[in-house]
């Protein structure tokens, strides 16, 4: 029995180094030290500080991670680090971040990481380029615990992390529950939110490439010539063209309800001003139900050649829909507030219903037409929800202004977004402008007409 026992102990003890590096994770979380001053690379790649003998490069931040079966086995929610893997590896949490280093890599460099000093110092920069390549997205803040390890395999709070893993397409970091269950998964009782990933290569500081921050003017000049300026020209192209169309079918719309019964009028008016009172994409969802590929007419535009969806001209359907109410109520209203007693008098001279249109009409409503005409072209200038359920989002022939901020925002291209935005408050700014201008001249024609 003594025998057997011994035989027992001595195998647990021949196992030991065998059993999983996760089962007794004590270390306590680090504070990256505020005094390293972090030189950023012009490109926001690589890292350096002053003192420090390494240095990051060739820095990645992923948003999100995946959680698929890799190898055809479940391994966690993971981070694809490409064919070779990376030195380090940030993985966050909304709760706590874990920082990843190579063991040889910080042997090479002196990077004790029980030093509390040593480990701050290598927080300090990973925070400095993870934050700088944030984009609007999660940071790594002061308040945020990170725990650092060298070890590829390493729990943390019922979690296992696993960093630099080979599979058949390259390397991987992956995080699972100590059941090796999906950590996403709220059923498990253990549910987290990951923030994102960020992983670099720890190189000599003498070898980092940190290239020098440009002037703000030569910034500002790389940011513009970097810009694919084709959601402009499509904004552009879209807006004019329907604006067009807005303009004829508006003064046509308006003309005709002067012309029928009160209770037809009004049947007519409620269908041509609902586009301005329902939901861009409701509008969008109901275009696309009438216009669609499945659709009778969608069918027959597609037969001759001509297909609708997700092309240029949807674009300009969508704006003209939508823009349509403006200009059709701005002429009515025009037209409404003409005196009846002049219209009249011109039909007892003969003129004919056209005549008096152009002739007598137009031109006295025309201060409120062209408001109308403006606000309309604003209003398409601005469409959003409407084009990208009828146009979809291709580069190029259907990516409007609004369409490219939203996309450009949610791919992290934030400086993007703010370029188009402020493109969108200039056009927003002129119409408003050129609205009050108009105004105040047409009032001043009315004043100078009653004077005299």
């Amino acid at each position: 029995m003594n025998v057997r026992f011994l035989a027992a102990l001595f195998s647990l003890v021949l196992a030991w180094p065998a059993l999983p590096a996760w089962a007794d994770s004590t270390a306590s979380p680090v504070t990256g030290d505020a005094n390293v001053q972090a030189t950023i690379s012009s490109d926001n790649q690589a890292v350096a500080a002053e003192g420090l003998s390494y240095a990051l490069s060739d820095f990645k931040r992923a948003q999100a991670g995946s959680n698929r079966e890799v190898d055809g086995s479940y391994q966690g929610y993971g981070y694809f680090l490409g064919a070779d893997g990376y030195d380090l590896s940030l993985i966050a949490t909304n709760d706590f971040a874990v920082l990843y280093i190579d063991a040889g890599k910080a042997a090479q460099f002196g990077i004790d990481l029980q030093s509390s000093t040593s480990a701050g110092d290598l927080v300090a920069l990973v925070r400095a380029i993870d934050n700088a390549n944030a984009s609007g997205g999660a940071q790594i803040d002061e308040s945020l615990p990170v725990y650092v390890t060298a070890d590829t395999t390493y729990a943390q709070a019922g979690l296992v992390f696993r960093f630099n893993v080979q599979g058949e397409k390259g390397s991987y970091d992956f995080v699972a529950t100590e059941a090796g269950t999906d950590p996403t998964e709220s059923a498990s009782g253990q549910a987290v939110r990951f923030t994102h990933g960020a992983f670099a290569q720890v190189v000599d500081a003498n070898e980092a490439n940190i290239l020098a921050q440009p002037s703000r003017l030569d910034q500002l000049a790389s940011f513009l010539s970097r810009i694919d300026y084709s959601p402009l020209w499509v904004t552009l192209k879209t807006t004019f063209t329907s604006i067009v169309f807005i303009f004829i079918l508006g003064l046509a719309a308006a003309y005709f309800t002067l012309r029928i019964s009160p209770r037809a009028r009004d049947i007519f008016d409620a269908i041509f001003t609902i586009p301005m009172v329902l939901p861009p994409t409701v509008c969008g969802f109901l275009l696309l139900l009438a216009l669609g590929n499945n659709t009778t007419l969608g069918r027959w535009f597609i037969d001759i050649g001509f297909p609708l969806i997700f092309s240029w001209p949807a674009t300009v359907i969508a704006a003209v829909v939508v823009a349509f109410p403006l200009m059709y109520r701005s002429a009515r209203g025009a037209f409404e507030a003409l005196d009846p007693n002049m219209l009249d008098a011109a039909r007892t001279l003969g003129w004919s219903n056209g005549r008096i249109f152009f002739k007598l009409m137009l031109p006295l409503a025309w201060s409120n037409i062209a408001s109308g005409t403006v606000l309309a072209f604003a209003r398409a200038l601005g469409e959003f929800g409407a084009t990208l359920f009828l146009a979809g989002n291709y580069l190029g022939i259907t990516r409007t202004i609004p369409i490219a901020i939203y996309f450009e925002w949610m791919n992290g291209n934030t400086d993007v977004a703010i370029f188009w935005t402020v493109i969108i408050l200039i056009f927003s700014f002129i119409v408003i402008l050129f609205i009050n201008l108009w105004g105040r001249r047409a009032t001043r024609y009315k004043q100078g007409a009653v004077e005299e």
